[in-house]
């Protein structure tokens, strides 16, 4: 067995400014092909970093629907080779004859969620519908987005991963997670939620990447009722986020944000009482 390959590396490189080239070193995330099998057949190959493995392979079970449960998974192991690394996952007996019975390929590339399904209804398939209490505000809009960069470890180190976060008013960032492809990001999220019993209810998926369907097919999944993302979205994610009943805030920055499903109300005035 191989070690797992580290999440960064170093290399060389010149770098070209006014004054002329200079030498140095940048810091690059790695990027791994990940096989994740079940029950000894391969699911799906996603390119991917490899760091919180066991996160990304009961995440990517979660969202996609594979597993209903961490505990549908029996057993995980994290095999590394030199081409590649393995999620080798064993399911429960009724869970995997259910999985064989729908067995399907999915390879791509960094960041494609989509790849190798076998039918259009597996593309648009409806959304869980998210019931939530939760009342957003601007200003939870603007912490759950100020939390996110202080986080983002692989993120300042090398300027080249999305991010994908729980956010929770009176918490901050529950959990973090980080990867070359942002549902990678997002699933990983997932993992580390469901294998700590973190519920998503009444609280704030914060993304640094576009909103497209599978960004909020899976926030849908995990259950959380409000979507913070800094790119925009697609207009197909804006229906399935309408769908599912989950406030989508867009193109977020530092001075404000677009609202393109449900609702933020601004904070109620507080009022001074002299005596």
């Amino acid at each position: 067995m191989n070690d797992l390959p580290a999440p960064v590396c170093r290399r060389w490189r010149l770098a070209w400014s006014a004054g002329g080239f200079r030498e140095g070193e940048r810091a690059l995330p790695e990027e791994t092909a990940v096989a994740l099998t079940y029950d000894g057949s391969t699911q799906a190959v996603m390119m991917a970093t490899p760091a919180d493995l066991e996160d990304f392979a009961i995440g990517f079970s979660l969202t996609e629907g594979i597993v209903t449960a961490p505990s549908d998974i029996e057993s995980l192991e994290i095999v590394a080779s030199e081409i590649g690394i393995e999620a080798r996952m064993h399911l429960a007996a009724t869970r995997g004859a259910e999985v064989a019975a729908r067995r399907r390929q999915m390879a791509g590339p960094t960041g494609c969620g989509l790849c190798g399904i076998e039918s259009l209804e597996e593309a648009v398939r409806p959304p869980r519908r998210i019931a939530s209490r939760l009342q957003v505000t601007p200003e939870m809009v603007a912490d759950a987005l100020g939390a996110l960069a202080p986080a983002q470890a692989l993120g300042r180190e090398t300027r080249a991963v999305h991010a994908a976060a729980l956010w929770r008013p009176g918490r901050g960032v529950v959990a973090l997670r980080e990867d070359v492809g942002r549902h990678n990001a997002l699933d990983k999220l997932a993992g580390a939620l469901a294998r700590a019993g973190e519920d998503a209810a009444d609280a704030l998926v914060v993304l640094t990447s576009r909103v497209s369907v599978e960004m909020v097919q899976k926030t849908a999944a995990i259950g959380a009722p409000v979507i913070v993302a800094v790119s925009a979205p697609t207009a197909l994610a804006v229906r399935t986020a309408e769908a599912a009943g989950i406030t989508l805030v867009a193109v977020a920055r530092g001075d404000g944000f677009e609202l393109f499903t449900g609702t933020v109300r601004p904070a109620p005035e507080r009022t001074s009482h002299v005596a």
